[in-house]
């Protein structure tokens, strides 16, 4: 008997107007995050059409222009409209309506920014301040009702730079901010559109279930649930009682089952992460989404297009979400190489190498049995994959490999795989995961029409002191270790420039927080379905192609 469905969490569609009368380059990076959105019909216009009916909210880049003129704007709200006004480097007064005047425009700072209320709905799984740049310029309120909503630090003041206030019965804000490259500001804005538009973030929380609890990964994923808000882990499901009873302990309040499908009728679970080994993701992933869970595999989502294309099929009929977890995606090494890519650092990208191993004997676990696992390439390669068609987002024409199996015959893997992608565009990578490399190749190196990036392994240990045997030593996994990264630029006086490329904060638990952002909220998933079923493809291709003895595998798109 099938169980209630879960939660199926559906965004409605919101039409959003954005009126500028020239384009305005540093509205660029806010405007293709809001094209990215699925259910955001964004309209841009120059001018202020006349029939205003088909759209929810009204965003203007230079609000002050309608000061004069804003009757047909103020109709529109009092009916139940939205009006998000941009004061963008100006100080001209704005419509009465936004209860707020802009004052003098100050000096370019580095601006900390804040929620008055950290409460507030727009605030959930976002940081407690962000630094934004641009010019200073703050409100003043002009009606008592008006709310503010972000205020900037500025000389131990708190002073508004983003205001709400309702209207009849529409609502209307105004921002004097200008970083719209900033990633939480684009949040931010999305999450006040739709707030503009009648549907408020939700303040939902969902129910998380782990299919399969081996500690080292589901107490992870335990972690980062109980880390981020909106996300409540409430079973785990496995074959060994041993297990279940290591989950009880890590989450002493957890539900545990036996069965896959007794997981399955849970009412309270909304969301179930798969993190049972590689053959049995796709069987276990339908069976989830049939009762009408939302999915997160782990990787590699499945081991061939045929499984991937059933679970994105089943997905799509029962509107439920389904990726993988490709926590990978949020490494400080990939997030600094994505950055200086954005930035142009090394010019157009054409080729990329990426490597993962060293001589050591394959672990005796599932991993290193490729009936099981996929192969060599399906465990690392699946996030090394991953980083490559998102660096690379071209369409893949031909996929190469070749594996040896020279040393550890007591496995079923290859001891070393070679896959090459060539994409559409001409652009060319490379990935080899070896466990026969006495010597590494670099983890990193990206050519592009201007410089290089290569990013070196670190081998790191640390010592503990001991009064008996003087001191312990623990080796960290070089994986776990941020490369060393220097980014290679071309001088015009013809000198190769080499500098230490700049690396994020490293966070945690990131996967899990922008999960919830999706689900919840309805914001763009960071590792997209469509990346998860590409690297299933390639890997795919590459077995074949390994078999053949390195022939060459044309994709058909």
């Amino acid at each position: 008997m099938r169980s209630e469905v879960a939660t199926v969490i559906v965004h409605p569609p919101i039409s959003v107007l954005f009126v500028s009368e020239k384009d305005e380059p540093s509205l660029g990076p806010l405007l293709s995050y809001l094209r990215s959105i699925r259910h955001v019909k964004l309209t841009m216009a120059a001018r202020l059409p006349n029939d205003l009916s088909p759209y929810d909210v009204v965003a203007t880049a230079n609000t002050a222009a309608f000061t004069d003129t804003s009757d047909h704007l103020t109709n529109f709200v009092r009916t139940g409209g939205g009006w998000f006004g941009l004061v963008h480097l100006s100080e001209k007064p704005l419509p009465e309506i936004f209860g707020a005047q802009p004052t003098v425009l100050g000096p370019v700072n580095e601006l900390r920014v804040l929620f008055t209320d950290s409460r507030n709905p727009l605030a959930a799984r976002l940081p407690d301040a962000i630094y934004v740049n641009g010019r200073f310029q703050t409100f003043d309120k002009t009606a008592a009702t008006a709310e503010t909503i972000l205020y900037a630090d500025w000389r131990y003041q708190h002073c508004p730079v983003l205001v709400y206030h309702s209207v009849g019965e529409g609502q209307v804000a105004c921002s004097t901010l200008q970083g719209y490259d900033h990633a939480v500001v684009q949040q931010i804005v999305y999450r006040l559109l739709c707030q503009l538009a009648g549907q408020p973030p939700s303040e939902r929380t969902l129910g998380v279930g782990l299919l399969g609890y081996a500690q080292s990964v589901g107490k992870a994923h335990g972690l980062g649930i109980e880390a981020t808000d909106g996300l409540i882990l409430r079973a785990a499901c496995d074959l060994d009682q041993q297990r279940l009873q290591q989950a009880q302990q890590d989450f002493p309040n957890l539900k545990t089952y036996d069965s896959a499908g007794a997981l399955a009728n849970d009412p309270e679970v909304d969301v179930v992460i798969v993190t049972t080994p590689p053959n049995t993701h796709a069987m276990l992933s339908l069976q989830m989404m049939a009762a009408g869970r939302h999915v997160v595999c782990e990787k590699p989502l499945a081991l061939n297009r045929k499984e991937t294309a059933a679970m994105a099929e089943l997905a799509e009929k029962h509107q439920v979400h389904l990726s993988c977890h490709q926590n990978r995606r949020w490494d400080v090494d990939y997030l600094a190489i994505r950055q200086a890519l954005a930035e142009g650092l090394i010019g157009e990208l054409f080729y990329l190498e990426t490597f993962v191993g060293g001589f050591n004997h394959p672990c005796g676990y599932w991993h290193s049995h490729d009936a099981i696992s996929g192969g060599t390439a399906y465990d690392w390669g699946a996030h090394y994959l991953d980083w490559v068609v998102s660096l690379i987002p071209e369409r893949v024409s031909t996929v190469t490999s070749t594996s040896q199996k020279r040393v550890w015959h007591d496995v079923t893997n290859a001891d070393q795989e070679r896959i090459q992608v060539r994409f559409a565009g001409g652009q060319e990578a490379e990935f080899i995961h070896s466990d026969i490399a006495a010597v590494r190749k670099p983890k990193w190196y990206l050519l592009g029409t201007e410089g290089a990036i290569v990013g070196h392994w670190r081998d790191v240990s640390t010592y503990e002191i001991d009064p008996i045997l003087y001191y312990h030593q623990h080796d960290i996994p070089a994986t776990e270790m941020v490369p060393d990264l220097t980014l290679h630029r071309r001088h015009r006086s013809g000198q190769i420039v080499a500098q230490k490329l700049a690396l994020p904060k490293r966070e945690y638990y990131l996967f899990h927080c922008n999960l919830a952002d999706h689900l919840l909220t309805g914001e763009p998933i960071a590792a997209p379905l469509d990346d998860s079923l590409r690297v299933v493809e390639i890997l795919e291709a590459a077995a074949r192609s390994a078999a053949n003895g390195g022939a060459v595998e044309v994709l058909d798109g």
